[in-house]
């Protein structure tokens, strides 16, 4: 049962991320400011009261499966989670809270343009981050053979 939430709330909460940036991607080519603040005010709710739920449970039932498996695909898919969590509490929630409150003032100036264009680098890493766990958990739970990165 672990296994299958895990996979689950991990799906959800790429899919999550991915939408948030496509999202943002999409208002900003179309440079609609009403459409760009309703963007970022969905990012913040209910978004992130979704997105934080579904990492967590990834989280914690991640380590829970990892207790059963040892070796390098559990070290980097553990490192990298460590890494995807940071990136979640240190840049993308405050950016998305700062750019909420930006567009909501319509404030489009600088001080905009260079969080969007932060929140969106960090988001791409995460995604990357999160699509190489897929990959790694796939091989765990499927016995691919998997060669030393």
């Amino acid at each position: 049962m672990t296994r299958i939430m895990h996979g689950m709330t991990a799906l959800l909460a790429t899919a999550l991320i991915t939408i948030f940036l496509g999202s943002s991607v999409t208002v900003e080519l179309m440079g609609r400011h009403a459409a760009i603040a309703t963007v970022k005010q969905l990012i913040v709710f209910p978004g992130l009261a979704i997105l934080v739920p579904a990492l967590a449970l990834t989280g914690l039932s991640g380590l829970r499966l990892a207790r059963h498996h040892r070796g390098a695909l559990v070290e980097r898919k553990l490192r990298r989670m460590r890494l995807v969590a940071a990136n979640g509490l240190l840049v993308l929630t405050p950016c998305a809270f700062y750019l909420d409150d930006l567009a909501s003032a319509g404030r489009f100036d600088a001080h905009f343009v260079v969080f969007q264009g932060l929140e969106l680098c960090a988001g791409f890493a995460n995604i990357t981050l999160m699509a190489l766990n897929m990959r790694d958990g796939w091989r765990m739970t499927h016995g691919h053979a998997v060669r030393a990165d």
